[in-house]
C-alpha cells in the first residue's frame, strides 16, 4: 500500500542521531552534515518505489555534494519480516550501487520515529542549518522510470536551500512502501 508523506513543516529542527554505517563506522548527524545543506533519506533495499529511483538519488547526491550538501540514506524497516533489509544485504546494495553517500542502519527505529518518517522514500530537505526546508519528492516518477525530460524537483529544491536557505514553498508529497516498523511488545 502507497504512503505519502506529510506537507514540509518549515523550520523543524532535524534530531541528532548516531547510527551504525554499511562501512563498519559509526556516524552522527554531526559529523555528516552539509556546509550549505543535508538531505536525510529513508529508504530501503527491497520497497519499488526506492528501487526505481535509487539511480538518480545517486546521481543527484553526486551533484548536491558539488553545492556542498550532503546526503544520509538511512534503513529503519524490520528486517525480520523483510530480510532484503537485513544490514548485511544494505551492505551489499551499497557496495553493488557504489552509494556516494552513508548507508546507515537504524536498528531500534528511535531515528525514524523521530524523525516522523512514513515511508521509503521519505526524503528531509535541510539549510546549512539544519532547518527542515523541504519534505517533497524526488520527480514525477513515482515506482515507474522517469521520462527522459521529469522535472528534478528534489535536486532544485535542495540547490535552491543552498543557495538561499529556503526551499520551495510549492512541494509534491513523496509517495512509496510505508516504514516497515517492528511489532509491538
Amino acid at each position: 500500500m502507497a504512503v505519502s508523506t506529510p506537507v514540509c513543516n518549515f523550520g523543524e529542527k532535524a534530531k541528532p542521531f548516531r547510527l551504525l554505517g554499511v562501512d563498519g563506522r559509526w556516524h552522527s548527524l554531526d559529523e555528516l552534515k552539509g556546509a550549505r545543506g543535508t538531505l536525510i533519506v529513508f529508504m530501503c533495499n527491497h520497497c519499488p518505489y526506492v528501487q526505481a529511483i535509487i539511480d538518480r538519488l545517486i546521481r543527484d547526491a553526486r551533484e548536491l555534494k558539488e553545492l556542498g550538501v550532503n546526503t544520509v540514506a538511512i534503513c529503519s524497516n524490520d528486517p525480520e519480516q523483510y530480510p532484503e533489509d537485513s544490514f548485511d544485504n544494505m551492505r551489499r546494495w551499497a557496495e553493488e550501487k557504489d552509494f556516494p553517500f552513508p548507508y546507515l542502519w537504524d536498528e531500534t527505529q528511535e531515528v525514524a520515529r523521530a524523525y516522523g518518517a512514513v515511508c521509503t522514500p521519505d526524503f528531509f530537505g535541510y539549510n546549512a542549518d539544519l532547518e527542515l526546508q523541504y519534505r517533497g519528492r524526488l520527480d514525477s516518477s513515482g515506482r515507474h522510470p522517469a521520462p527522459p525530460d521529469a522535472r528534478r524537483e528534489l535536486f532544485e529544491a535542495m540547490k535552491q536551500i543552498a543557495e538561499t536557505g529556503r526551499g520551495p514553498k510549492e512541494q509534491v508529497p513523496s509517495m512509496g512502501c510505508s516504514i516497515k516498523w517492528r511489532p509491538a511488545a
